[in-house]
């Protein structure tokens, strides 16, 4: 026979799935679209991430079977619980066409908390009756993150009936990280218990879905106290005589709160200007690097008074004194002394009286009780 004029080229494409929008930030979210290419008369379900073992997702098609024309429109449902990141969306015609979306789920997620306490300084510790913030970070996409709804923290370990108190978006930094909610100020429980205690953060989406992270803080209800003093001769330095590299070394029975002793310190090493007291026993105090406020060290009594002959500073000018925290020590190095020191003659046993304004982590003040240096008499410097 003949063979027939050949008809014109048709492309067959793959079936597809278009969706209006493929970002996620709230549960559960509908996502519109349509389907193309699907051959007629198939009955449509949907699936997350495996079209055949994936979860199923609620979800439908109009009309309810594929027309002949081989389209219609989506509605699917990304449920609650699923996890932020990268996702896949099947549409599985009951005759094997199969087409998927990708999409990406940015829900509001709790990312990082903290307890710090008002007056500022080391967080994650509290004190009976302390003021405190709690402060917590949500990320997402934007800040505030798109799809958010709400955030509270569950401090009731720690506030009684603080179970749901609102935390309010802003810009805070503590150290060197940056929150963007902080609650209002509460006051931990005046018959706090001392121990590691539990709270949380929620962060509800628009939609209603909620996610809830744990944390710690550490109620700590015991005052610090002194528990030694020491000093310590620079290496080639004359024993007995106050020099630039020697060191004080205070010891506390647990650490401080740096920031309650020089506002803005962190603990790492920092200028400050020690003083040599003459009087009838000589003594020992530190000042801020311009010489001017008193930090709340308190006294240290060297028991004699041959180390000096006038008031003289240690680190004014020239090399400066410095000072740095290790857990529950305080080393302070001396500098470039103002005038000379004098050389002590004999053995002595000194004592540090510490200063109630010093505060532990939780905020706990310092006892005042003076301490004398551990050890039998000795010369020191």
């Amino acid at each position: 026979g003949v063979e027939s004029v050949k008809s014109a080229n048709r492309t067959v494409a793959a079936p597809s799935l278009a969706l209006s929008t493929t970002t996620v930030n709230s549960f559960p979210t509908a996502l519109t679209g349509s389907l193309a290419q699907f051959s007629s008369g198939q009955a449509v379900t949907f699936r997350l991430d495996n079209a055949t073992t994936g979860v199923v997702l609620g979800g439908s098609i109009t009309p309810g079977a594929v027309p002949t024309d081989g389209t219609a429109s989506v509605s699917v449902t990304i449920p609650s619980g699923t996890t932020n990141g990268s996702h896949t969306v099947y549409a599985v015609g009951s005759s094997g066409d199969v087409a998927s979306r990708a999409i990406t789920v940015t829900a509001p997620a709790i990312s990082t908390a903290v307890i710090q306490k008002a007056a500022g300084g080391d967080t994650a510790f509290v004190g009976r009756g302390t003021p405190y913030y709690v402060y917590g970070n949500v990320t997402g996409t934007g800040n505030p993150p798109a799809g958010f709804g709400s955030l509270t923290a569950n401090v009731s370990t720690v506030t009684t009936g603080a179970t749901a108190a609102p935390m309010t978006f802003g810009s805070y930094s503590i150290g060197a990280t940056s929150y963007n909610y902080r609650s209002a100020l509460l006051t931990s429980d005046p018959a706090l218990t001392a121990g590691s205690k539990s709270y949380s953060l929620t962060v509800t989406d628009v939609g209603g879905s909620t996610k809830v992270s744990n944390f710690t803080v550490t109620a700590d209800i015991t005052q610090p106290s002194a528990s030694n003093v020491q000093t310590t001769n620079v290496t080639g330095g004359t024993a007995g005589l106050a020099q630039l590299g020697d060191t004080l070394v205070l010891t506390y029975s647990e650490q401080m709160d740096a920031n309650s002793i020089l506002a803005g310190w962190t603990g790492t090493s920092t200028p400050v200007v020690v003083r040599l007291n003459d009087g009838a026993t000589d003594t020992l105090t530190i000042f801020d690097a311009a010489n001017a406020a008193a930090l709340p060290l308190g006294s240290v009594n060297l028991a004699r008074a041959d180390y000096t002959a006038s008031n003289i500073t240690f680190g004014a000018t020239g090399t400066a004194s410095t000072m740095v925290r290790s857990a529950g020590v305080i080393t302070v190095t001396l500098g470039t002394p103002s005038a000379a020191a004098t050389t002590a003659a004999g053995t002595a046993v000194m004592s540090w009286t510490p200063s109630a304004t010093a505060v532990d982590r939780a905020g706990n003040a310092s006892t005042t009780t003076a301490r004398a240096e551990s050890g039998t008499a000795d010369i020191d410097f």
